[in-house]
Order: structure tokens, then C-alpha cells, then sequence
């Protein structure tokens, strides 16, 4: 296979240079903080970034001791880094106060209501969504984030899933049916392009999943302001466990922000009023609030903002890469690389995997690779420094894959991993009982 991947090339001093910058970062929200030389590996990059965030943690245990669910201490336990919490027993009534991951420059305002993941946002959500809407079509484009395709399938009776693949056709709404569009970044580019040149009339409320794109993503802009023109309701939903760390995983946190134009001098939606209180009572009722040890104490920083808009270029840049070597090479083995997000492929053969070669191709490829000192791990995630390796299933067609997350790494050693993978999953197909 011929390296033919192209494109602007970030050497392994510059990387570790930016990844210093960012462990400074990390090191300077420790009251204490750590011996900080600059990383002379990747290696040491990942382990010394996961030492500080563990530490940050740690720190935090050990100062805000007396914060207890029952709250028997009177010392203020409000706040952390550049955070103000406000609560009573269980955090159910959670008020935060602090730098947001969203910055749109005055262009919206909205309301943001904070729980202990990405599902638990949008689970309470739908759920809240049936006393306030009834029962509804949800629209879903192909690929849409498989759990939250499980959770309408499982627990949102009020929901009749519709898929739409080649943008909203508005003739099929029927009268009195009311329509949610669920929008993420995980379906395919083109059907994500193809639903923001429809017409958005027909739609009653738009639940967009921003998670994977940086807050301040200038596609996240335009959904907005797709949104606008058509008058459509919005809520982003989001697991901050992702982007919004510095690939560190630093604690388990979601949200739902309620969305509404700075111009709207009148006030939200009275039916997104109503959708917001109903969403603090799911997430109250089902325990699904935020813990104020896992705000990141560094998103408020100045340079917080740059470092990850750094972090996500590297990794756009290098799933360009991936997409041109694997174009050609792998060919009939490549299940999607058109993600409208940009941060992960699919691999898969001309004959269907299922589950269980699925999930023994990943674990085996991270495996071998690792062991060959690659930078890979066998992780259901992405957003990382490392590259991670997991089976997938596409909830939507029952086809299963496996998923390679592009990570945050510098270039000549991101296309000698992407090779190594291709040569991997080419050359173990036949024992993979797929070929």
C-alpha cells in the first residue's frame, strides 16, 4: 500500500511543545502543584496528563471534605476553580455559575441545566418531552448516536422513530403530528449537509447533540442559525466528557442548554419554558445530577479555549489523512469515512461481522498494535492522544464494525499507526472469519 495521505505535516517537537502547554495548563489548577519538565514521548504525554487530572481530583477530595450529601457542615462548599454551585440534598436542585464550552459571541443566550453524563441529558430530556409535547415523530438521520436510538426504542413510548436520509420532506408531517428532529454529528456528511438546506417548518422542537464538536464551532453556529430562520425550538445536549477535557476523561458530566436568540426580547418559547422545567424534574427524580468535582477547573482559563481548538484542528486534520490512505487501500473493508464530525472511521469487509468478531477484532487490534508499542488502546470513546479501537453497531441497520477514534497525535506517527491498522485489518480478515 502506497502512503499517499498529504497535507500539512505537525513534527513531533511542535506536538510536544503543544502538549507541554497544555500540561501547564493542567499543573497550574493544583494548589500544589507538581515537577513539570517538558515530555520527551508520547508516552510520557498521556501518562503525565492523566497523573495531573488525577491529582486536580484528588486535591479537590481531599479540600472540600466536608461537602457531604447531607450537607452536616456549615463551611462554604460552593465553590471550585472557576465555578459557584448551589445545591441542597443530592445536588437536585443544582444551580451552577461559571465559564460555559459554548461561546457564541452574544449571538444566543440559553439556559443550562448540568447532569452526570451526555445520556442522562437527553434521557431526561425525551422523557420530559412527553408532558410537555405528547406524542411525536422523532427524526433521525442514519448513524445517529446508537444509545440515544436505544433509549427512544426502549423508554420514549410517546416517540415514533422516522429516518431520513436525504433531507426533511415535509409532506409527510401529518396534521396534528408534531416532529422532533435529533440531530447529531455522528450520522454521515452528506445527510447531515442535506437536512440544513431543507425547509424546517414542519419541526416542533430540534434536540441537537453538539458532543462532538468544540463548543465554539463554527458548525454548531449554523445549525443554530438553521434553527433561527425556521423558528425552531432548540436544545443542545452534550457529554463534556469528550472535547471539553483535553483528551483526559476528566470526570463523567453532561448538559442540555436551552437555546434562544439574544434579540428575542419577548423571552423563550413558552413550550421551552415549560420543556426546561419539566427536564429539571426528570433529572431530580431520577437522580441524574451533575457532581461539582467534575466541572474542569481549567475551562475558564485564557488559554483553555486555544489549546483545544489546537487539540481538535490536529485531529480533524489527521481523520483527512486516515480518509485519503484508506480511500483507496482498504476499499471494499471501509465501513464510513464521511462522519459529519470528522473524529472516527469504520472498518468492516464484504461479508457482514457480527457482534462477537466485532468485538474480538477490536480488542485483538488494539492488542497487537499496543504490544508493537503503537500508540492504540481498546476504548470506547475518542477525542484521546492515543488512538482507540472498538466495536461498533449501527443501531439503525443492526450491521456491526469496528471503530478506529482518530487521536491528538503528530503527524508521521499518526500515518505509521493508520498503515499499521490497515495492514492489521487487511491481513487478519481471514481469521476474522469475514473475508
Amino acid at each position: 500500500m502506497v502512503n499517499n495521505m498529504g497535507g500539512w505535516v505537525e513534527p513531533i517537537d511542535a506536538y510536544l511543545d503543544r502538549k507541554y502547554e497544555e500540561l501547564k495548563l493542567l499543573n497550574s489548577c493544583l494548589r500544589r502543584p507538581l515537577s513539570l519538565i517538558r515530555p520527551r514521548s508520547i508516552g510520557e504525554v498521556i501518562g503525565r496528563k492523566f497523573q495531573l487530572t488525577a491529582s486536580i481530583r484528588a486535591e479537590h477530595e481531599l479540600e472540600a471534605w466536608t461537602a457531604t450529601e447531607t450537607a452536616w457542615s456549615s463551611l462554604d462548599r460552593g465553590r471550585f476553580g472557576p465555578f459557584r454551585f448551589k445545591y441542597d440534598y443530592q445536588r437536585a436542585d443544582l444551580e451552577v455559575e461559571g465559564p460555559s464550552v459554548y461561546d457564541f459571541s452574544g449571538e444566543i443566550t440559553w439556559d443550562t441545566v448540568y447532569t452526570g453524563s451526555g445520556m442522562a441529558a437527553i434521557s431526561a430530556l425525551l422523557l420530559a418531552s412527553a408532558h410537555v409535547l405528547g406524542r411525536a415523530d422523532i427524526l433521525v438521520l442514519p448513524s445517529t448516536y446508537g444509545e440515544s436510538l436505544e433509549l427512544i426504542d426502549r423508554y420514549a413510548g410517546h416517540l415514533r422513530k422516522v429516518v431520513v436520509k436525504n433531507g426533511l420532506d415535509n409532506k409527510l408531517a401529518g396534521a396534528g403530528i408534531r416532529r422532533i428532529l435529533l440531530l447529531d454529528f455522528c450520522a454521515p456528511d452528506g445527510a447531515f449537509e442535506a437536512t440544513l438546506r431543507s425547509a424546517g417548518r414542519s419541526l416542533d422542537l430540534l434536540v441537537f447533540d453538539t458532543t462532538c464538536f468544540m463548543g465554539s464551532s463554527g458548525r454548531i453556529r449554523r445549525v443554530l442559525r438553521w434553527a433561527r430562520h425556521w423558528n425552531i425550538p432548540t436544545v443542545m445536549v452534550r457529554s463534556h466528557n469528550k472535547l471539553d477535557s483535553l483528551g483526559a476523561e476528566y470526570g463523567r458530566l453532561g448538559s442540555a442548554s436551552f437555546v434562544r436568540p439574544a434579540s428575542a426580547v419577548a423571552g423563550p418559547d413558552p413550550k421551552l419554558n415549560d420543556l426546561l422545567s419539566e427536564t429539571r424534574n426528570a433529572i431530580r427524580l431520577f437522580g441524574g445530577a451533575a457532581l461539582p468535582a467534575h466541572f474542569p477547573p481549567y475551562i475558564g482559563d485564557d488559554s483553555y479555549r486555544s489549546l483545544t481548538s489546537r487539540r481538535v484542528a490536529a485531529i480533524l486534520r489527521n481523520s483527512r489523512r486516515t480518509n485519503r490512505y484508506f480511500r483507496p487501500d482498504l476499499k471494499g473493508p471501509v465501513r464510513e469515512l464521511h462522519f459529519a464530525h470528522g473524529l472516527y472511521v469504520t472498518l468492516s469487509s464484504r461479508q457482514p461481522l457480527n457482534e462477537a468478531v466485532a468485538r474480538s477484532a477490536a480488542a485483538r487490534m488494539a492488542e497487537d498494535l499496543g504490544r508493537a508499542g503503537l500508540p492504540i488502546r481498546h476504548a470506547g470513546s475518542f477525542g484521546f492522544d492515543f488512538a482507540a479501537v472498538e466495536w461498533f453497531r449501527d443501531v439503525l441497520t443492526e450491521e456491526y464494525s469496528v471503530r478506529i477514534a482518530v487521536p491528538d497525535l503528530p503527524t508521521k506517527q499518526w500515518d505509521d499507526l493508520t498503515i499499521a491498522i490497515g495492514r492489521w485489518w487487511l491481513s487478519h480478515l481471514q481469521s476474522l472469519g469475514a473475508a
